[in-house]
């Protein structure tokens, strides 16, 4: 198989998206990424990001793939994790302290910022509506988090939100617990949980 057909092999493989990365762990020279994008066979949907001509775009991929530090958190990871019915209007991601986002300003992302040591806590891999790969906070830090002040979710938003946590049968209090203890919300956290328990 030539190195085109395997690129094209992997994008199939991958809902009809192909990375530079993925292209470059798999061997293949990145200059043939750019000859498939010359002849048509391929599509930018953002920088090292390519889908075949016939793939839906994955936004949430194609983010990610551009803002690799980028973790999606806050209304987008409630709506990710079915903690609310409403679609956000616009991404949120998360970002460690010092992290350039004036690309982001663009883009309808809405940015969020944390100290370092903070940032990866309760990071997990799940699967976007497209099918991929991608980085969001778990529920109990996105609960945790849309607790503080400066999250500007919306009230019912909240509530509803923990009120669907405490329905589910795969929920972790004690996660939830020690999260909220170390992101300072242990108090609301608690109050939520005692009503709806």
């Amino acid at each position: 198989m030539t190195q085109t057909g395997k690129i094209l092999e992997i994008a199939r493989r991958h809902q009809g998206t192909v990375t530079t990365a993925q292209v470059t762990q798999a061997g293949i020279l990145r200059g043939n990424l750019a000859a498939l994008f010359a002849k048509g066979r391929l599509m930018r949907a953002g920088r090292g990001v390519y889908v075949l001509p016939d793939a839906p775009e994955d936004e949430f991929l194609t983010l990610q793939s551009r803002f690799k530090r980028g973790v999606y958190a806050l209304e987008t990871a409630l709506f990710l994790h079915g903690l609310t019915d409403r679609t956000p209007d616009r991404f949120c991601m998360t970002f460690p302290a010092g992290y350039n986002t004036g690309a982001l300003r663009q883009e309808l992302v809405r940015t969020n910022r944390v100290k370092t040591e903070l940032h990866g806590l309760g990071v997990a891999e799940m699967k976007s509506p497209g099918g991929h790969s991608i980085r969001v906070y778990d529920a109990e830090r996105t609960l945790c988090d849309i607790l503080k002040g400066r999250s500007g979710t919306d009230a019912h938003v909240v509530s509803d939100a923990f009120k669907r946590y405490v329905r589910r049968r795969h929920k972790n209090i004690p996660r939830l617990s020690a999260y909220a203890k170390l992101l300072r919300v242990e108090g609301k956290v608690r109050a939520y949980l005692e009503a709806l328990l």
